[in-house]
């Protein structure tokens, strides 16, 4: 079968967008939830931002885009895997949100603190791998 006659019969519009419509969803979703917790952070306090933010609201999302997705054979190693990643590698992004505010407050720029603490976190996403190697944990 030649493109042309896939473009015809509406095969290769209909994969296209059967590709980017789930695309443009996941952008537009994972927009919104940006947009509405800095809104509330601005606008009605940072404790409320930030418990919306700590909620796993993107990971969640995620799962189920992976169920949405994968093929039934695939699905549980995948979701798996994802979720123990997730795990594993939340624990060395946690001491940004100490590191940055501590800077903040001792003076540093903005953009000086969020560097800083953008390296302490891939150094210690570094030191993360390193260590699940030498224990034989693979995600």
């Amino acid at each position: 079968m030649n493109p042309g006659s896939l473009i015809k019969s509406g095969a290769l519009v209909e994969d296209s967008d059967s590709i980017i419509v789930p695309i443009l969803l996941k952008v537009v979703l994972s927009a919104l939830i940006i947009v509405v917790v800095s809104e509330i952070v601005i606008k009605r306090g940072a404790w409320l931002g930030s418990l919306i933010a700590s909620l796993p609201i993107l990971s969640i999302i995620t799962f189920f885009w992976i169920y949405r997705g994968a093929g039934e054979s695939e699905r549980v190693e995948k979701l798996a895997s994802h979720s123990t990643g997730i795990f594993w590698f939340v624990l060395p992004s946690l001491p940004l949100f100490l590191f940055f505010p501590f800077l903040l407050r001792k003076g540093l720029p903005f953009w000086a603190s969020l560097g800083l603490g953008c390296l302490l976190t891939i150094l210690l996403y570094l030191i993360m791998i390193a260590i699940l190697k030498k224990f034989g944990v693979t995600i």
